[in-house]
């Protein structure tokens, strides 16, 4: 069993700061595989990371989620590889769309075919965290700049191209996506339908036509506000009853559960 929390969410204003230092630090010492940091209009997701990279030892470190708007793709690279420096190769790369809300009404950005940007944004990324130039021509992002003076360049760190992505993603095509681009999945909200979309790797056979998730990538089922159990693991998955609700419970014994401070 593997277990993971949360700490932050959308509007969460830092108010107990060190209680979930605290938090963190207690679960990292009782060996909790995952700890998970959120943003919206709060607290972002990265700084809280970096932070409590020097105060645990093993538990390994997730945005849940880093919106890509907020963000150009390479500076997200830089980031990312920035945090697995700091916290000794613990860091996995969560990544999503967020809504029109916050895109739109606290950025600035268009919201306009979120899919197509996330896609262009993890290629990039993994340009970068590649160490190749970064020269990309696409509908969201052109780079370099066109009719500018700057020319492709790499990133200085070391290539990470092994650094972990996990991307939040609801529908049948946003996880279609998932599959062919990412290590993993992040969802706030899924139902047993979802499972049609998976291409388990221990011999469970869903009844669907063109599986569509590759035995890499990996699930991470989770509400991101405070969620109350994550999972994780390659696939192939039991069915099972938690809150009421059928979830994934058991996939080739890598069951995450996630609670935030005060739940049980």
């Amino acid at each position: 069993m593997k277990v993971a929390i949360g700490i932050g969410s959308a509007y969460y204003n830092g108010d107990d700061w060190n209680e979930l230092v605290d938090y963190t630090v207690a679960a990292d010492t009782m060996g909790v595989d995952y700890v998970w940091s959120a943003e919206a209009w709060g607290m972002d997701a990265v700084v809280p990371l970096a932070y409590l990279a020097a105060k645990t030892q093993h538990i390994k470190l997730g945005t849940g989620i880093m919106q890509i708007s907020s963000r150009v793709p390479p500076m997200i690279a830089m980031t990312a590889q920035s945090l697995r420096t700091v916290s000794n190769n613990r860091f996995v790369l969560g990544l999503g769309v967020s809504g029109p809300q916050v895109v739109e009404g606290l950025h600035g950005a268009s919201f306009a075919k979120p899919l197509s940007r996330l896609r262009e944004c993890v290629d990039i990324i993994k340009l970068g965290l590649a160490s190749e130039r970064i020269a990309y021509e696409g509908k969201h992002y052109v780079l370099p700049r066109p009719g500018g003076e700057g020319k492709p360049i790499r990133l200085s760190q070391p290539p990470q191209a092994d650094l972990p992505i996990y991307l939040a993603t609801l529908g049948p095509k946003a996880m279609e996506m998932t599959g062919e681009l990412a290590n993993g999945w992040l969802a706030a909200k899924y139902a047993v339908d979802i499972l049609r979309f998976l291409k388990p790797a221990n011999g469970w056979k869903p009844k669907i036509k063109q599986p569509v998730f590759t035995n890499q990538c990996r699930i991470m089922a989770a509400n991101m506000n405070w969620p109350r159990f994550i999972i994780c693991g390659d696939f192939g998955a039991n069915l099972v009853k938690i809150n009421n609700a059928a979830c994934i419970s058991r996939i080739d014994n890598n069951f995450h559960t996630n609670t935030a401070p005060g739940q049980t």
